[in-house]
C-alpha cells in the first residue's frame, strides 16, 4: 500500500465520516465506489466499507448520545432484525459478479433518490400520514430487516434506505431520522462486518484508514447537524446520490465489458 493510497483512504474515510453525521448514512456510498477505484474487487469493496463503518456510526452514536440525541428504543426496533438479514446480505453479495453487484448498488442509489424526492408529497398529506403510521412497530422492524439486508449486501450502513423510511413511514423529522438511523448502522455494521470477516473478504488494514478517517469527521459533523436547516440537509442527500449513481453505473459497465471480453 504507496502512501497516495494511505492519503486517498484517510480522506476518502474522512469525507465518509462528515456525511455519516449529517445525512444518517454511514459511507458506504462514498467507500465503496472509492474502494473500487484503488483496485479492489467489489466484495472486498463492500466487506471493507462495513469494518470503516462501524468505526465511523460508533464515533457519531457517541456523540449524539452525549448530547442528548438518541432515541435508544428506535435503535433497537430497527437494529434487531437488520442482524439477521445482514447475514442474507453478505451471502449474496459474495456470490454475485462483480458487475451485477455494482449495478444493483447504482440501483439503490436512484430508489433512494426517488423517496426522498416524495418525503414532502406524503407528510404533507395527512390522512395518508396517519395510515402509515397506524402501526409504527411494524414499520420500525420492517425498516430495519430492509436496511439489515442493504448493508451485507452492499457495504452500506443502511442509512441511505432507513432515513427515507423513517420519513415516510415513521413521520420521522429529517434530523431525527438521520440521528437513529446513525445509531442503527452500529449494529448492522457489527452483523455484516462479522460476516465478511468470516468469508475473508475485509482487508483490514484499508478498513482500518478508512475508518480512522471516518471517526474524526463524524465527530465533526454531529456537532454541527443541530445548527443546519432541514432543506440545506435535503439537498445535499439528493445531490450526493445522483452523482454516485452516474458513477457506480459506469463502473458497472466496465466490469460486465471485463467479464464479458
Amino acid at each position: 500500500m504507496t502512501i497516495l493510497q494511505i492519503l486517498l483512504l484517510a480522506g476518502g474515510g474522512l469525507f465518509a465520516g462528515i456525511l455519516a453525521g449529517f445525512l444518517g448514512i454511514g459511507g458506504g456510498t462514498v467507500l465503496v465506489p472509492l474502494l473500487t477505484t484503488l483496485g479492489y474487487a467489489p466484495v472486498e469493496a463492500v466487506a471493507t466499507s462495513s469494518l470503516s463503518i462501524l468505526i465511523t456510526a460508533s464515533s457519531g452514536t457517541l456523540q449524539n448520545w452525549r448530547m442528548g440525541y438518541l432515541k435508544i428504543r428506535n435503535v433497537i426496533l430497527l437494529g434487531l432484525p437488520a442482524i439477521i438479514t445482514a447475514q442474507f446480505g453478505t451471502i449474496l453479495a459474495d456470490r454475485s459478479p462483480p458487475y451485477l453487484l455494482l449495478f444493483c448498488f447504482g440501483v439503490l442509489l436512484l430508489v433512494n433518490l426517488y423517496l426522498v424526492q416524495i418525503r414532502k408529497q406524503i407528510t404533507a398529506d395527512e390522512e395518508r400520514s396517519r395510515a402509515t403510521l397506524s402501526n409504527p412497530t411494524i414499520a420500525r422492524i420492517t425498516t430495519g430487516a430492509i436496511a439489515g439486508f442493504m448493508a451485507g449486501f452492499f457495504g452500506v450502513g443502511g442509512g441511505v434506505i432507513m432515513v427515507p423510511l423513517q420519513i415516510i413511514w415513521l413521520g420521522e423529522t429529517i434530523k431525527g431520522a438521520i440521528r437513529t438511523s446513525l445509531g442503527v448502522i452500529v449494529i448492522t455494521a457489527i452483523s455484516a462486518c462479522t460476516s465478511h470477516a468470516l468469508r475473508g473478504n475485509v482487508v483490514w488494514f484499508a478498513g482500518m484508514f478508512l475508518g480512522a478517517g471516518g471517526l474524526i469527521g463524524a465527530q465533526l459533523s454531529t456537532r454541527f447537524l443541530p445548527k443546519l436547516p432541514d432543506r440545506i440537509i435535503t439537498i445535499a442527500f439528493r445531490s450526493l446520490l445522483a452523482l454516485l449513481s452516474v458513477y457506480v453505473f459506469w463502473q458497472a459497465w466496465v466490469a460486465y465489458l471485463h467479464a464479458t471480453g
